[in-house]
């Protein structure tokens, strides 16, 4: 019988505390995989797994690889102070100052008493000019510009969740701002906006799934169905079990 993710998770923590962090990356994928076609109902044994795997990621010295785990886990459970704390890690280490600025100054307004979030802050600001700091709130603005508009999507809002996507985009032009635009302009049958959104979200990740998934279902409202097939064909290299664009693809192949 296969291990369930519960499982998978608790191994992954034993590896991790002998110090295999490959090995341990491997489990934590594994119950990730499992976890997949659930969608919110596990947001935060997810949140969790992704966290736990960046952790390996920044063990490891794969600094990319962990920023993009903890900014997934993020996404699934906003504000959680281990994906902050190891994505700012990351960017410290990968000389993105201003960002793991962010993210420790954003650790602690979660969590004031957080050490690691205090130590962070005065490591990036010292010996950094002003600069750092206006560029720093300008990209904390955004931050919280998009979290209230992912507020308003979750009540249905698309129209105004659209104006703070585009006011956090105008301060920071980040990959998931990009997607989740999309998904409002999707609900609000902008679907040439929508496809434009994914394009400027895949020139920052080329294998983003949410921006090739909702580029597809732009596409196929504009009734370009090659290249629609193209983008999931593409996702499905990245996600092979993923159920939504295999769902897509079947309707993809009808019309």
């Amino acid at each position: 019988m296969a291990a369930c993710p519960d499982a998978l998770r608790r191994a992954g923590n034993e590896e991790f505390r002998r110090g295999q962090y490959g090995p341990a990356a491997q489990l934590y994928s594994r119950a990730l995989a499992q976890l997949e076609a659930t969608g919110d109902a596990s947001a935060e044994e997810r949140s969790v797994l992704l966290a736990n795997r960046a952790a390996c990621h920044l063990k490891d010295g794969a600094c990319s690889l962990c920023v993009a785990d903890c900014t997934s886990a993020l996404e699934l459970v906003p504000f959680g102070i281990k994906p902050l704390l190891r994505r700012a890690a990351a960017y410290e280490a990968l000389e993105r100052y201003s960002l793991a600025y962010v993210d420790y100054k954003t650790a602690l307004q979660v969590d004031c008493s957080v050490q690691a979030a205090h130590d962070g802050v005065n490591r990036v600001l010292n010996p950094f000019t002003p600069f750092l700091d206006e560029t720093a709130a300008g990209m904390e603005r955004a931050r919280m510009l998009k979290e209230e508009g992912n507020e308003f999507v979750k009540k249905g809002n698309h129209k105004k969740a659209l104006e703070k996507y585009s006011e956090s985009l105008k301060l920071n032009k980040e990959c998931a701002t990009y997607t989740n635009r999309a998904l409002c302009y999707l609900n609000l049958k902008q679907y040439k906006e929508a496809a434009q959104d994914c394009t400027e979200a895949l020139k920052l990740d080329p294998k983003n799934v949410k921006a090739l998934y909702r580029r597809a279902q732009a596409l196929k409202e504009l009734k370009d169905y090659k290249s629609s097939i193209a983008d999931i064909k593409s996702l499905l290299k990245t996600e092979p079990k993923n159920t939504a664009a295999l769902r897509l693809l079947q309707e993809l192949n009808r019309a």
